[in-house]
């Protein structure tokens, strides 16, 4: 996901393409899988598509067209970086969670006069048969957990910190990186990358006798297999809910997307 920062950007790739009347650029922030399948599309219907990583993750998927990673220093960072390489239009693809990146890229598209799209994946939805507890940040997470609780932890790497901080449970913190901390004896790291099958979400769970899942409603196909294991298996469910973002043009999808952006370059 793309994320603000002051660190030198590097880019990949063969290099910005020349503009033309016919092949318009446009930029998207975010690693997500919708904006890896909509650099794709883009690319295939002849648009010149770049795609801004934030860096923090090392080997990221490739995807179609060029790609940048890291921070652009804000707000006028990103309008300098717009103007200088003459995108048409913005695409907001970071993750659900990221709000900061998202706050910018509305103003950023405002004072440019560019176009604005984010690109979101619904919520989660729970089913009849889950076992839900609904909260509103890691905070509230932290406390519904209850003491003695064996925790599959699915929350990224950066805000792990709190749940490490409690003695009384017990768990394993599944991530894409290691985190750079120290880790207690009652937690153990698992490195690996989405997507996750049914059959390996049900082998973790039992593995590790685990009672409560925690993660972000991220949304999306790739994750989406440990909350039908927690169903199947009768594991409570933590769900933290989704920040406010900024009240923009939204699509769910990659598809979506690409119709919204030829609607808007042949207006």
């Amino acid at each position: 996901m793309a994320t603000p920062g002051t660190t030198s950007p590097t880019v990949s790739g063969t290099g910005p393409t020349p503009v033309s009347h016919t092949r318009r650029r446009v930029l998207i922030l975010g690693g997500t899988a919708e904006g890896r399948a909509l650099a794709g599309l883009l690319s295939e219907a002849g648009y010149d598509p770049v795609t801004s990583l934030a860096g923090v993750t090392q080997s990221p998927s490739e995807r179609a067209g060029e790609t940048r990673s890291g921070g652009f220093g804000g707000v006028e960072g990103l309008c300098r970086y717009m103007a200088a390489e003459r995108f048409d239009v913005l695409v907001d693809a970071t993750h659900p969670f990221a709000v900061v990146i998202s706050n910018y890229a509305k103003e950023a598209a405002e004072r440019s006069g560019l176009p604005l799209l984010r690109l979101e994946r619904p919520a989660w939805a729970p089913e009849p048969a889950d076992r839900w507890v609904e909260v509103a940040d890691n905070i509230a997470a932290v406390s519904a957990i209850p003491p003695a609780a064996r925790v599959l932890l699915t929350i990224g790497r950066k805000e792990v910190g709190p749940y490490f901080a409690r003695s009384d449970i017990t768990g394993i913190a599944r991530m894409i990186e290691a985190v750079d901390m120290e880790i207690t004896a009652n937690w153990q790291i698992h490195l690996a990358r989405p997507p996750f099958s049914l059959d390996e979400e049900l082998r973790v769970l039992s593995d590790h006798s685990i009672s409560h899942l925690v993660t972000k409603n991220s949304g999306g196909q790739e994750t989406h297999a440990k909350l039908v294991a927690a169903r199947m298996t009768g594991v409570a469910v933590i769900m933290i809910g989704r920040p406010l973002k900024p009240n923009v043009p939204t699509v769910a999808d990659p598809l979506s997307a690409l119709a919204f952006l030829d609607q808007s370059v042949s207006a």
